[in-house]
């Protein structure tokens, strides 16, 4: 099968959407089929970090998002036309269509080439917050490229229920996978833990972009509990707001690989705060690693904490409630072995094998539709 993925973000980029579409990429030329890669440029400095990709990729022109300069966005180029016209796909895979996904949709449209979209941002919910305004022109812009996909694949139950109460059709789930290999209780780190809680400190994770959106400020609660140390692990717009905000926290920056992983096993919890949050890739990759959660009780993170049993589900947007859930935790360590290890076991079924094999068949059932019915 031959597969155009069209994203709006993909490697060097650390995000939800871009590793998605690296792990979509790897596990189709595993599988044996050719995919091609239409993304917005990187920065220039990264050039060669992109070059690491497992297929072609072609780069669109793209310029930083003005005051979020990690965020590139794509520019009008003929490039996404002609490279569908080269490649001759099968099906088009839109990942989190917004500007470029929609040119993608449109291009797609045109050749008569069947499209699944991935939803996966919660573009309505970022309106709200960056402008606090625009979640009817955002929920319009999405109704009108996911209803003209073939299929939409939603990452939770809370994202079908948004996407078809805003008239969204032929919605269907499908989950994220984990790396069970690279995030494992093992690669739990006694040296780093010391040298990050150094008086033997519980140790309170975060990972992710640092952004107004993810509310990491609701962790000043836990930064002032006896015994306790907050660790932040990301970069973005928010950073010097966060470091005033939460006194104590160690703040480690961007970590990747392997590096990301020693980080998230010498976690005794990892507590998540963002309430616009589809699925919650970091919430998985926690777990994988064998550490209670702590997390809003919407979006993805409702499908994945079971409460009080891998962790806690709090109500959104309240610190005390994430501050008391943590507190709890960091006062038994009988619970929180408890709940690592059933978060183990919970995601060990979650590989990005197996939810690639029902890509590929999402993907076959769409073609399948699209074929001719024969009278006999």
């Amino acid at each position: 099968m031959r597969v155009v993925i069209v994203t709006e973000s993909f490697p060097p980029d650390v995000n939800g959407v871009a590793h998605c579409a690296l792990q979509t990429a790897r596990h189709l030329v595993d599988r044996g089929h050719a995919p091609l890669v239409v993304a917005p440029a990187p920065a220039p400095g990264n050039r060669l970090a992109a070059a690491a990709a497992p297929c072609p990729v072609v780069h669109v022109p793209s310029l930083p998002l003005p005051g979020y300069p990690q965020v590139r966005v794509a520019l009008p180029s003929r490039k996404l036309a002609a490279a569908l016209i080269e490649h001759r796909p099968d099906v088009v895979h839109l990942a989190s269509p917004f500007i470029l996904g929609v040119r993608g949709m449109a291009a797609a449209a045109r050749l008569g080439i069947p499209a699944v979209a991935v939803y996966q941002t919660d573009l309505a919910g970022y309106a709200r917050t960056y402008v606090g305004a625009g979640e009817a022109a955002a929920w319009r812009r999405i109704r009108s490229v996911h209803g003209a996909a073939d299929r939409t694949l939603a990452p939770s139950t809370a994202s079908i229920s948004d996407l078809e109460a805003h008239d969204v059709p032929r919605v269907q789930l499908w989950q994220r996978g984990v790396d069970t290999v690279r995030f494992r209780p093992e690669f739990r780190d006694e040296a780093l833990r010391r040298e990050i809680a150094p008086n033997g400190e519980v140790i309170v994770g975060y990972v992710g972009r640092l952004a107004p959106e993810k509310q990491v400020e609701l962790l000043a609660g836990v930064c002032g509990l006896e015994g306790v140390k907050v660790v932040i692990v990301g970069d973005g717009p928010a950073q010097a707001h966060l470091t005033e905000a939460l006194p104590g926290a160690v703040f480690l920056g961007r970590r990747t690989g392997g590096d990301l992983a020693r980080i998230f096993a010498s976690f005794d919890v990892f507590a998540h705060t963002g309430p616009f949050e589809t699925f919650c890739q970091t919430v998985q990759e926690a777990m994988a690693s064998g550490v209670p959660v702590v997390a809003p009780a919407v979006g993805g993170p409702i499908d994945l904490v079971d409460h009080g049993r891998t962790g806690f589900l709090v109500p959104p947007r309240d610190a005390g409630a994430v501050r008391e859930a943590v507190a709890s935790l960091a006062a038994d360590a009988g619970l929180r072995a408890a709940f690592g290890r059933a978060a183990r076991t919970t995601v060990e079924g979650r590989t990005w094998a197996a939810v690639g094999d029902q890509l590929i068949g999402h993907y076959e059932d769409v073609l399948a539709a699209r074929r001719p019915v024969v009278a006999v």
